[in-house]
């Protein structure tokens, strides 16, 4: 048995005794079925309240026998008289069962009701028409406001929808904004520690420069003048300021760069680990032609003294570990 189906009938006027009745007895079909056996019904009256029974008149002193048998007939007629309706005591409908009170009252809002001697005739087939009429129209609108409510309802639940689905979003922009920020922030970091990194190496070699010019310095013993040779014996030798190098990559991608041939070769091998496009690493640099291998000592000489000048390609290999 439907608990909304009693609540139901019971909104429009029935009480709940005659609803689960009427429900039972139609095997559970719904409102409607069993609001028509009501109607059907209505003359099966509920129980009506206890009439008030009359308080006995205190007895009097002094009586006669007429007194007497007038009291008895008046008793005889106060106790005889039953109720047989209740009546409105603002329209003056009658009613023969609290059931049709219930409803009246649902109905007009009057609520001052009595006990009434008077009969109430039973419902014409016009008036249960009437009735039926009333209760299906009140049917209509508690289904009518149900439905406007479940569907204010449904729009409720598709707007928290569309805003849950919004903050989501919202949430997720946010969370890949930050995760962008942190990738730039590490590539920015890492950039600099680079640059901090080819600073160093910079500073390195400038080192090993001063301090092997400081040591040749040390080391340096006076010579005697060399002999100035014969116009016959001697060679003009043409001299160069720059010389052009095409240095090859370990991935085979070359580079071009000139160089003043009294640099030295370090300058180059620092060129070479700024702008290499190859893997990162120790290297050494050669040549083919001469096939020389340059080593530690030679990045202090000067590039036409290693025979750079006026031009050569230069051979980055990789160092074996």
């Amino acid at each position: 048995m439907s608990s909304s189906d009693i609540n139901m009938l019971v909104d429009m006027g029935f009480s709940m005794s005659k609803a689960e009745k009427a429900l039972e007895i139609t095997g559970n079909k719904g409102v409607v079925p069993a609001m028509e056996w009501l109607l059907a019904h209505s003359d099966d009256a509920e129980p009506l309240s206890e009439p008030p029974i009359a308080e006995s008149a205190p007895p009097s002193i002094d009586h006669t026998p007429v007194q007497d048998d007038t009291a008895n007939s008046i008793g005889q007629v106060s106790t005889t008289e039953v109720a047989k309706s209740m009546k409105c005591d603002i329209c003056g409908k009658l009613f023969k069962s609290n059931l049709e009170v219930e409803f009246h009252a649902t109905k007009s809002g009057h609520d001052r009701f009595s006990e009434s001697t008077e009969e109430k005739k039973p419902l014409s087939d016009e008036e249960k028409r009437e009735q039926l009429r009333i209760l299906t129209e009140k049917l209509k609108q508690k289904n009518k406001e149900r439905e406007e409510q479940e569907k204010k309802d449904a729009q409720e639940r598709e707007k928290n929808r569309i805003r849950s689905g919004k903050e989501m979003a919202e949430a997720r922009r946010k969370l890949e904004e930050l995760e962008m920020k942190k990738l730039l922030e590490e590539r920015k970091r890492e950039k600099e520690e680079e640059k901090l990194a080819r600073q160093r190496v910079r500073e390195q070699i400038e080192a090993d420069k001063a301090a092997r010019r400081a040591k040749a310095n040390v080391e340096q013993v006076p010579k005697e003048p060399p002999s100035v040779p014969s116009s016959s014996t001697t060679h003009h030798r043409k001299e160069y300021n720059e010389t052009k190098l095409q240095i090859r990559l370990t991935n085979g991608q070359t580079l071009t760069q000139s160089f003043g041939s009294k640099e030295q070769l370090s300058a180059v091998r620092l060129f070479i680990e700024i702008n290499r496009t190859d893997a990162p690493g120790p290297f050494n640099l050669m040549t083919n032609f001469p096939k020389k291998i340059f080593t530690e000592d030679d990045y202090d000489t000067p590039l036409d003294v290693l025979g750079l000048v006026p031009s050569a390609v230069i051979i980055v290999q990789k160092k074996a570990e």
